[in-house]
């Protein structure tokens, strides 16, 4: 077996797999999304928490729809030995890595930034929604006490919500330390965090695992790259003997 074809089996078994994946975590995001209640039912002992986060299907349609594109393209690509595939292929793959750098170096270096430009989206959200809507709530309810924080930066985004207004100007409990009522005086006294700052207090403090994983997947991205970029180049040659 020469290693044009090695790489070319390679190429279309790592494929195969992304397609698949992609294929299973597309049918789970549609399973959720369209009939959550029975996805709930066969997860059994974590529903009370999973039906926080039933708006997670839509996440999964994104990601799988875009693993099963990755997955067509880059196999069929290398089994039919096709450019336009392969180089369709290599260009999405390179645009997402881009997006990631460029995300990162925004989180990282920017920091202040992204918190400022994420503010802008999600306060008026929480202003507005929470408490309102069902899917928000939950979500935001499940963030709050898993990471023992109040709102996107701190207890004052709830300020003149649809919540506090609804609530006799109380803030959620998760915006004070004591079970008695939630004013401002409470949460004045109890300074607790805000998400944004607790998150990326978390992301620090495991820096060395994110880095790890992020390290993981850009080294696959790159890998991806170089052999769609391989096959494409030593195609013509190929064909020509």
């Amino acid at each position: 077996m020469g290693c044009f074809t090695f790489v070319k089996v390679m190429m279309i078994l790592f494929n195969l797999f992304i397609f698949l994946a992609g294929g299973a975590l597309l049918g789970v995001g549609i399973w959720v999304s369209v009939d959550g209640s029975s996805f709930v039912r066969v997860i059994g002992s974590v529903s009370s928490q999973a039906m926080q986060f039933v708006n997670i299907g839509y996440f999964c349609i994104a990601i799988g729809a875009v693993l099963v594109l990755l997955g067509f393209l880059g196999c069929c690509g290398a089994q039919k030995e096709s450019k336009c595939l392969l180089i369709l292929f290599f260009t999405i793959v390179l645009i997402i890595f881009i997006a990631e750098i460029a995300a990162a170096v925004v989180a990282l270096v920017y920091s202040s930034f992204a918190e400022s430009v994420l503010r802008a989206w999600v306060v008026p959200v929480l202003k507005n929604d929470y408490g309102r809507q069902k899917d928000v709530t939950g979500i935001w309810n499940t963030t709050m006490s898993e990471l023992k924080c109040c709102g996107f930066t701190n207890y004052t985004d709830f300020s003149d919500s649809y919540y506090f207004n609804k609530h006799n100007q109380t803030f959620p409990q998760f915006c004070c330390n004591s079970t008695s009522v939630c004013n401002e005086n409470a949460t004045i006294k109890s300074r607790v965090q805000g998400c944004f700052r607790q998150l990326f207090d978390i992301l620090k403090e495991n820096a060395n695992i994110v880095g790890g994983i992020a390290a993981g997947i850009c080294a696959l991205e790159v890998a991806a790259m170089v052999v769609s970029m391989y096959l494409y180049c030593k195609i013509d040659g190929k064909n020509e003997v």
